[in-house]
């Protein structure tokens, strides 16, 4: 199971920001914090699913409210709050992730790992329920992939965002997002082509 964050990391980020650090409000302190604080568990789950580690996504989480107290004169209301956060979330992660100087691969981890059930790896090499075995050369072979076409395969085949969502959070078209799409699910089956056929020779 996916740890669940309590509601003390978004308090605590809230309570050290000073409103002079932000002159310009949409939304005043007190209904951010309700916000935050009613969805602190969506993004730390979402930061979870995109680091995989409970270290890592505290971090992210953390980074993504500042950057949504911050950004929140731009909210309008015209979206789920979820759907705001969502992206920000996983932006900050994206930047994390970026500025990683270790060179840290982003994996998914065991509990974001999506069932796999398809053969047809042109259309989603990524949904299937897999053994441990498979599910750790499926890990490998996501990381492996270049950033783009990584995070292309893990916000639509992993976390399940529609296209169009999946494209507004990367701000690219939904064409470019396809084609980084199909890019990384051609080079995971190719990757994965002969743990597979090995599987379907021992069947």
């Amino acid at each position: 199971m996916i740890p669940i964050a309590n509601n003390d990391i978004s308090v605590g980020i809230i309570s050290t920001l000073s409103p002079a650090h932000f002159p310009r409000r949409y939304m005043d302190a007190q209904e951010f914090t309700d916000i935050a604080e009613k969805h602190s568990g969506f993004v730390y789950n979402v930061a979870y699913r995109m680091m995989g580690n409970p270290h890592d996504a505290e971090e992210v989480a953390q980074d993504a409210f500042v950057s949504a107290y911050k950004a929140r004169d731009r909210f309008r209301g015209d979206a789920q709050p979820t759907t705001w956060l969502y992206r920000i979330t996983v932006n900050a992660a994206l930047m994390r992730i970026r500025k990683d100087k270790r060179g840290r691969e982003m994996t998914v981890s065991e509990d974001a790992r999506p069932d796999i059930a398809s053969s047809n790896w042109a259309e989603s090499p990524v949904a299937a329920t897999m053994n441990a075995e498979l599910g750790s050369r499926i890990d490998a072979a996501i990381s492996a992939l270049p950033e783009d076409l990584r995070v292309a395969v893990i916000l639509r085949d992993v976390q399940s965002l529609s296209n169009q969502e999946a494209a507004d959070t990367l701000d690219i078209s939904v064409s470019a997002l396809k084609a980084r799409l199909h890019r990384g699910r051609i080079q995971l089956r190719d990757s994965l082509a002969s743990y597979v056929a090995e599987r379907a020779k021992s069947d």
